[in-house]
């Protein structure tokens, strides 16, 4: 059985696609892999969703994306010489434009029409994983545990961390089950935000803005502040919660550019320190994935905050860090397709396990 993944995160830099063999749903093996940049004029746009945008832009947004992804689809398909009979399905997170899991109802959005999706490429799809989580009372989020749980199990308990725009842990114990997850607060998504305002760029290469820098002790302690950071799992966030606007409430006016990017480094490592010393005690390693584990700064400081743990990233595993979530998509399609519920009780809160996402057959 041959499936695509295809994931695009909250640091809007495009898309990854995969194509996994998932013969053995509980050993995928990565085939291939693609990552296709969003236009800078498409995540302006994207970046500028929020709950007052009109209907008519998300709708356009959401029929754009799903032609974003055909494209990602065939990019793959030509780098992998395979044809599109080959692929059972396409497993779509989508782009997430808004995620309010304290909201009464809870809801959530991801777009990137799955419908217009597979008409495009004569592939079954499937999409809207979150919504079924959250209609059987879960957070909706993070759902990375689950395909954690299969890349990752060890005979050492581990935390697995995503540094994605948000950066999410997943705790398994030794043997790989899944202890808990949670998201635990920005992972790049400020970092991004601060240098696209203060130096025209589209991210901190390497981390070497942030490294000029010196953390200022006082504005970290005011950000960690923050009630997100105290409360208990389950418990996910996103952009609505963690941007620009929120961090500049913070600033005093004072701060030099380079200091307030060195203390939003550490408040990513310290958070996860942080969350790591109230929930993940037992976790002996730490395995980065995800495009944070480029920032060379960001891994030093989080070395620095984890002393008693055993750093290491998924590359060192075997599995390129850039892939993870595109492959865990493709496997929770596998799930959907033989219509396997997921139990993800510990980590979003549902009620029960449940079959996740709705199949748009081709």
């Amino acid at each position: 059985m041959l499936v695509i993944g295809l994931m695009s995160g909250t640091s809007l830099d495009g898309v990854d696609a995969v194509v996994i063999e998932a013969t053995d749903p509980q050993a995928p093996r990565l085939l291939a892999h693609h990552h296709q940049p969003y236009a800078t004029e498409l995540i302006a746009r994207l970046r500028a969703v929020d709950a007052t945008t009109a209907l008519e832009h998300v709708l356009a947004l959401d029929a754009e994306l799903a032609g974003e992804y055909a494209q990602a689809v065939e990019a793959l398909l030509g780098k992998a010489a395979l044809g599109r009979a080959e692929i059972a399905a396409i497993g779509l997170h989508g782009q997430t434009v808004w995620h309010a899991p304290a909201a009464n109802p809870p809801v959530t959005c991801q777009i990137g029409d799955p419908s217009r999706l597979a008409q495009a490429t004569g592939i079954t799809v499937v999409a809207d994983f979150r919504q079924r989580d959250m209609a059987a009372g879960g957070e909706g989020a993070p759902f990375a545990p689950f395909f954690h749980a299969l890349l990752f199990a060890d005979e050492t308990p581990r935390a697995v961390v995503n540094l994605g725009g948000i950066a999410n842990v997943s705790l398994l114990d030794a043997g790989g089950a899944v202890m808990g997850g949670f998201d635990c607060g920005p992972g790049n998504i400020l970092l991004d935000a601060w240098v696209r305002k203060t130096q025209n760029k589209a991210f901190d290469l390497g981390g070497q803005f942030a490294a000029s820098g010196r953390v200022d002790e006082a504005l970290l302690a005011r950000l960690l502040d923050d009630p997100f950071f105290a409360r208990r799992p389950p418990k996910s966030t996103g952009p609505e919660a963690f941007h620009l606007g929120w961090l500049e409430t913070h600033l005093t006016g004072t701060e030099s550019p380079e200091d307030v990017q060195a203390t939003l480094a550490a408040l990513t490592a310290e958070s996860l320190a942080q969350s790591l010393r109230q929930w993940g005690k037992k976790a002996g390693e730490v395995v980065l994935c995800g495009g944070g584990v480029n920032n060379v700064d960001l891994r030093q400081r989080i070395e620095k905050a984890l002393p008693e743990h055993r750093v290491i990233t998924s590359d060192d595993l075997g599995w390129p860090a850039a892939s993870i979530e595109a492959v865990g998509f493709a496997c929770l399609a596998v799930r959907t397709l033989q219509g396997e519920a997921v139990d993800l009780t510990a980590v979003t809160g549902a009620r029960q396990p449940v079959v996740l996402g709705g199949i748009y057959p081709a």
